[in-house]
Parts: C-alpha cells; structure tokens; sequence
C-alpha cells in the first residue's frame, strides 16, 4: 500500500502543479484548500500558501528555472503523502479531481517588443492578417 500511497501523492502533487496553471485554477483552489486543510481552522494559511506555490510556479516558469518548479512539485508531494497516510479518502477525492484540458496553454512572451500582435488560439484557418508597412500594430484581420 505504501507504494501506492507514494505513486498517488506523486500523481497528485503532478496534477495539483497543472491545475495551478491552467485556466481550471480559480474553479478547482476552493476545493483543494478544503479537501487538504480537511476543515481545520488553518483553512485561510493553506490558500495563502498555494496561491504562493502558484505565484513561485507562474515566476519559475516564465524564467525557464525548471529546477524550481521541480521542487515546487516535490514539496507538493511531501506534504501530500502524511495526508494520504492519515485520511485514506483522500485518495478517492485527489483521484476525482478534474483534469486539466489538454488545450490548457501556457505562454511567455519576452525579449526586446515594445508593442506587437499577439495571438493566442488553438486553431486558425483561413484568415488573413494584414500589417501596416511600417511594422507598427494595429493591422486588420480580414477571412
């Protein structure tokens, strides 16, 4: 059981890191703060603590620091394997979280633009964008 326990805490703290960055964040933070805290009066600490892990994880990996965001994880995973010890239904509830659409995108946008087009989409076909020749913005999108 004990293997299992570790290989669960492992696939939680993986889907609670994903869950932070994803769009999926604001609707799903309620919920972890009180299946974890497991209503304990320190309830309000454990938001603040991971929405400082979300703020160190959004700051890691717009820098490209993978080895912070690798322990960021693996603190996740050691304070998820007493609980999992403690309360076995937990493993029901980490088990039942939503997972993160595989659309779920992430970007970083850096370097020397002072303004510039960005587009973010999953898909695009047949449409045309049109610039001004001095390479300013503010170009219009026609089909």
């Amino acid at each position: 059981m004990e293997a299992e326990l570790i290989a669960l805490a492992t696939s939680g703290a993986t889907t609670l890191i994903t869950l932070m960055i994803s769009d999926a964040w604001t609707q799903v933070k309620g919920r972890l703060t009180h299946m974890l805290g497991r209503g304990d009066d320190e309830e309000g600490n454990l938001l603040q603590e991971l929405e400082s892990s979300r703020a160190a994880l959004l700051y890691a990996l717009a820098s490209g620091d993978d080895t912070r965001v690798a322990t960021i994880e693996a603190e996740w995973r050691t304070r998820l394997l007493p609980l999992l010890r403690r309360d076995p239904s937990l493993v029901e509830e980490l088990q039942n979280l939503p997972a993160p659409s595989a659309g779920t995108v992430y970007n970083h946008i850096s370097g020397r633009v002072r303004s510039g087009l960005v587009i973010q989409a999953g898909r695009i076909e047949g449409s045309t964008f049109h610039a001004p020749p001095d390479g300013r913005t503010g170009g219009t999108m026609g089909d």
